[in-house]
């Protein structure tokens, strides 16, 4: 999972409901610089949305929302090369392990934390983080888990993205705002490349700076 959280310092959380729009969302968000995208198991089409984007070019597909050892084992045959979780259970973790499924679980206390740890974790998402205190919250994390790196989503924007993202203990972060549905349904991937671009211009010393996502720019320029 780290070097997943490393390609980028967003990770766009897709909500697809029109399976026609799969290819050409994954496409616009790769080409904006993008290229971690995770789908939310929230509806009927998601598992075949995965299968299609896992063949576009330089994307890499994740399993959002995913809480069972069913749904790990569901989206690792959609494609999926990663998965995430609200929260954790111990039969998902050890469906995950077994298959050598990568999990980003998630806790948003310090007791789920050390569970986590426990369970041989060092890269967690913090979720819901702005309605858990977010920036502060993590700031007040890293002195007890100096160890631990998070993925904080929940409440998170382009707007205060680097308010997380200079934390020394955010490997990246995760949020709706690259590709919002009502983009999709108005089938607008140039806006949608655009908000990538913005998005990828985001830094915090895990990744590339922007002076050199050159060919990023090439890209939507």
């Amino acid at each position: 999972m780290h070097m997943i959280c490393r390609q980028a310092p967003v990770i766009p959380v897709l909500v697809i409901e029109d399976l026609a729009h799969a290819v050409p969302l994954a496409e616009a968000l790769v080409a904006g610089g993008l290229p971690v995208l995770e789908v939310a198991l929230r509806t009927p089409v998601a598992l075949q949305a995965m299968s299609l984007m896992a063949r576009v070019p330089g994307a890499t597909i994740g399993a959002g929302n995913v809480m069972t050892a069913k749904h790990a084992m569901e989206a690792l045959q959609a494609g999926a090369t990663f998965a995430t979780s609200p929260g954790f259970a111990h039969s998902l973790i050890d469906c995950c392990k077994e298959h050598r499924f990568p999990l980003l679980p998630g806790a948003a206390t310090a007791s789920e934390i050390m569970q986590l740890l426990d369970r041989g974790f060092d890269l967690i998402k913090f979720f819901p983080a702005a309605a858990t205190g977010g920036v502060a919250t993590l700031k007040a994390l890293g002195a007890p888990f100096p160890q631990i790196h998070f993925c904080p989503t929940g409440g998170i924007s382009q707007s205060n993205a680097h308010e997380y993202l200079e934390l020394v203990n955010v490997a990246c972060v995760s949020g709706s705002w690259p590709a919002p549905l009502e983009l999709q349904k108005a089938e607008l991937w140039g806006d949608i490349r655009q908000l990538a671009h913005r998005a990828r211009q985001l830094n915090n010393g895990h990744h590339r700076s922007a002076a050199n996502d050159e060919h990023h720019s090439a890209k939507v320029e």
